[in-house]
């Protein structure tokens, strides 16, 4: 079937069916040009101070500049950058690509064990890191190749005054920084003061050029990079603003971005489409603070937000929420995990807003499909993205015809380069004729909308971030009293998923809380086991083969049989 022809005429007016992929060559590209088209406006937000373009331009400057002058890093090395949603992060990635590095998205809450393998798979010679986890990164450290750490502290990006203040008051006060010794490690004020005084070259960083290292959980437990370039996230940026334009203007949009810049779906949207339309984002650090993230809400006359399942949930059920001015509101994003229903009309009944749900991967950077704003269809994942071609296959890899449920397959310009140094994980993931397999079953409906009706795959998605079952049982089998382990997602109204662990166990004196608490300092904590139950024997092939899927279709069962 020619599904290029199938879906060139099912996008909205004024959507193309393929993009102009010659605007911008690279990701520094469109950042040198969107900060002096729109110098004096806000960019980005976070814990009382803003950035303009032209501090971000001035900033990351000098973040590059240091880099080249003070660091033996050269284009091409790995950068770690480890903190959540503050001004700092843009200041960082921006001067990090500036100066030809490949950025290292690193999640704030993994645990010494999940960064110790990021750090050294990726091969990162530097890490920026906030100050409360820098504990984590003494311990760490000397078993990595990190030569150099900048170390930055939540009011970093304040006036001197004011950021000793905040600073003492987050480090002494409220003492959320446990102690640290990283005698070499550097402040990032004292970085962009030394890099302002050096001068800065520019590198000449191209299209196929690797720009981060996005890191995705693996079928074998182990997470693995996915190699994102220039022209990847050039393309998604490209891709999908065409498809919010019908109500997104440049530099008149107050964009709230609760959801993590290292996550490569706030990435894209953050720290792509806004800044290359000139528009401001509003960073929150801690969305699980629902009542601080509402007190934040306050101050701003906000006209899109960006979220998932979970978020709209709990901030719906929030009376304060659901008192504020929402008449500025005109555009509503979700994706990480899935939409329902109830959720979708519980956020338009308090908000007066549609949420065009979307769907993607870490792998397609990320965005492979959306419900245009202006023809949205609840429970369906819209429209593939301009120049990104779906389709479905059966298990032998055959085609499948319109209306056929089967293996979600794309190809696009946003699609990975591949698995960084992982040539056989990279093999396996790709068909033989080049179609990225998503491991996720749909259908796509006559009219060109999509749905996802099954999971192939037994990777967890707990609150958009996937889990994969093989982490989670490597650590529960490590246990001296665990004998054999099965992880599996179960349905869970708040965060969609939640993981749940049957184990057999050699000592019948090891209980459920001594289990979670064992994991729970081996795992980051949504990785860690809400529920866990104790069985003498697991389900299994007739070669030995644990079958997960059959302990999750039990849950499903028990469920429906409660809810009788």
């Amino acid at each position: 079937m020619d599904f290029a022809q199938f879906f060139r005429d099912k996008y909205p007016p004024g959507v193309p069916a393929e993009i102009d992929a010659s605007q911008y060559s690279t990701m520094v590209d469109v950042f040198e040009k969107s900060v002096k088209r729109f110098a004096d406006r806000p960019a980005f937000s976070a814990v009382g101070v803003t950035l303009t373009y032209r501090d971000l331009d001035i900033q990351s400057r000098n973040f590059a500049a240091w880099l080249q002058n003070k660091t033996s890093l050269k284009p091409g090395d790995r950068i770690a950058i480890q903190m959540p949603n503050l001004t700092q992060y843009p200041v960082v990635v921006f001067g990090a690509m500036r100066a030809g590095l490949i950025v290292v998205n690193t999640n704030p809450l993994y645990t010494t064990r999940e960064m110790e393998h990021q750090f050294n798979d990726s091969g990162a010679k530097a890490l920026v890191v906030l100050a409360n986890m820098a504990d984590k990164v003494e311990e760490v450290l000397p078993q990595t190749g990190i030569e150099y750490v900048v170390v930055t502290e939540i009011a970093d990006m304040h006036k001197p005054l004011k950021r000793k203040l905040m600073n003492a008051v987050v480090r002494y006060v409220k003492k959320m920084v446990p102690e640290y010794r990283l005698p070499k490690a550097v402040s990032l004020p004292q970085v962009l003061n030394v890099g302002a005084k050096q001068s800065f070259k520019d590198v000449d960083v191209k299209p196929d050029d690797i720009a981060v290292l996005q890191y995705t959980g693996g079928t074998t437990g182990v997470a693995k990079g996915a190699m994102l370039t220039q022209a990847n996230l050039v393309a998604n940026l490209l891709q999908v603003k065409p498809l919010l334009l019908s109500r997104l203007e440049e530099a008149k949009e107050t964009v709230i971005a609760p959801l993590p810049l290292y996550h490569i779906y706030s990435f894209t949207l953050n720290c792509s489409i806004m800044v290359e339309t000139g528009n401001h984002s509003i960073l929150i650090p801690n969305p699980r603070d629902i009542g601080g993230f509402v007190k934040e809400l306050k101050k701003w006359k906000f006209t899109s937000f960006l979220g998932l399942n979970t978020l709209f949930v709990a901030l719906c059920n929030n009376e304060e929420f659901q008192d504020l001015d929402f008449s500025g509101l005109k555009i509503t994003a979700s994706g990480g995990m899935a939409l329902t229903s109830d959720t979708a009309k519980m956020w338009k009944t308090v908000t007066g807003c549609d949420i065009a749900e979307g769907y993607g991967m870490t792998e397609t950077s990320p965005v492979i499909s959306i419900n245009p704003l202006t023809a949205i269809q609840l429970g369906t994942i819209g429209l593939p993205i301009p120049s990104t071609l779906c389709k479905t296959i059966d298990d032998e890899g055959n085609d499948l015809k319109i209306g056929e449920p089967g293996e979600l397959c794309v190809k696009g310009p946003q699609v990975m380069k591949g698995y960084w140094q992982r040539p056989e994980e990279t093999r396996k993931t790709f068909t033989e004729d080049g179609w990225l397999k998503t491991g996720d079953v749909a259908v796509i409906q006559d009219d060109g909308y999509m749905r996802i009706v099954d999971r192939k795959k037994d990777m967890i998605l707990v609150s958009g971030f996937n889990v994969y079952p093989n982490e989670i049982e490597d650590v529960v089998t490590s246990h001296p009293d665990i004998l054999e382990c099965a992880a599996v997602g179960i349905p869970d109204p708040k965060s969609g998923e939640a993981v749940k662990i049957f184990a057999v166990r050699s000592n019948d004196k090891l209980s459920e809380a001594e289990l979670r608490e064992f994991c729970r300092e081996r795992l980051t904590a949504y990785k860690v086991p809400r529920n866990i139950e104790f069985r003498d024997e697991l389900p299994k092939t007739n070669v030995g083969k644990i079958l997960r899927r059959q302990l999750r279709d039990e849950e499903v069962e028990k469920k429906k049989e409660n809810a009788a």
